[in-house]
């Protein structure tokens, strides 16, 4: 099982140092990656309840973020140029960029050059957004009924920027003659591509297979919806009659991660439940059935608050130095 870090950006305060901190330690440990979050807003309505979606379209996660509009997080893009400097080994990425926000060709282009920044470490993970208010702050409120298609637009726009010597599109969203957009991806043919596909797997498999996505990121699922995300997404695939099989993918999901002293109440609250906050026999048990279930990555992501970051760098030398090497031996 790979292990990646979902930095901390997104949080009432968070410091510079602090998420240095973190990634100096993950490279320390060995983890795979190392993760940005993107959130470009916090409504004010946010404060009060009052967002005009729950969380992600999630019914369980509620109509209020867990950060202040007032609070000082730190954007997600900006940290990846900085992720590749202060790295040499982990991957770097950002989940989920929400591609209605960025302009296809530009967005496709500058990834290019952070991948060159990192020396070919960069994963890319592309999403639709599901909040309006942000939409209307990225000066994207047109395309929000038509965000799916903003998506499949940039994935083929990417591709084809990366792949080839010069490049032209005719959509909806980019309509551009011949050009070339600059250095291609030190990786070839291009960067693994993830998807986040929180609700819909007939969607997911249909741009696995069309765009040969390299892995899947769901958030907060427990083993067993690991599991039927596997299979659903499998029997998508089986109908698609690819040859493209769910065992192809890195299979990821970001999940909040604290180790306590005492045993935590895991009690299923859906996407609210401890999955991975708990006492430390809690979550190794929890780790391996989700190892069991086909996670091959899991996303440690330490909470919004209440959990200082001293606490998480304590944390994730516990579960590497001592929990892990228990879930081997079983």
């Amino acid at each position: 099982m790979k292990l990646a870090l979902y930095l901390p950006n997104f949080r009432d305060k968070v410091t510079v140092k602090e998420l240095e901190d973190l990634t100096a330690l993950a490279e320390d440990l060995d983890f795979d990656s190392v993760w940005t979050l993107d959130r470009i807003i916090v409504p004010e309505a946010s404060d009060r309840g009052e967002m005009q979606y729950p969380f992600g379209m999630l019914d369980e996660m509620g109509r209020q973020l867990p950060v202040s509009s007032r609070g000082e997080f730190l954007q997600g893009m900006p940290l990846l140029p900085w992720l590749a400097a202060k790295t040499s080994k982990v991957r770097i990425g950002m989940s989920i960029i929400d591609t209605p926000y960025r302009s296809p060709g530009v967005l496709a282009a500058e990834l290019a050059t952070i991948d060159h920044l990192s020396g070919g470490r960069l994963n890319v993970a592309v999403g639709s957004g599901w909040m309006p208010e942000e939409f209307a702050a990225a000066s994207a409120a047109h395309i929000f009924p038509k965000r799916h298609k903003h998506v499949r637009e940039t994935l083929e726009i990417m591709q084809g920027i990366w792949t080839n010597e010069v490049f032209e599109y005719h959509g909806e969203f980019a309509d551009f003659e011949p050009a070339g957009f600059g250095a291609k991806p030190v990786q070839k043919p291009h960067p693994p591509i993830f998807f986040s596909g929180l609700k819909d797997a007939k969607r997911s498999a249909a741009r696995i297979a069309k765009y040969g996505l390299s892995g899947w990121i769901g958030i907060q699922d427990s083993p067993e919806d690991i599991q039927r995300w596997r299979t659903e997404i499998q029997r998508e695939l089986e109908a698609l009659d690819t040859p493209r099989s769910v065992d192809d993918l890195e299979i990821s999901s970001m999940i909040w991660f604290v180790i306590t002293d005492q045993d935590m109440d895991q009690t299923n609250r859906g996407k609210g439940t401890n999955l991975l906050v708990g006492s430390e026999a809690q979550i190794t048990d929890q780790l391996k059935r989700y190892q069991e279930a086909g996670l091959t990555m899991p996303f440690l992501w330490p909470p919004f608050a209440d959990v200082p970051v001293a606490k998480t760098l304590d944390d994730l030398k516990r579960l590497k130095e001592e929990i892990l090497p228990k879930i081997e031996a079983m």
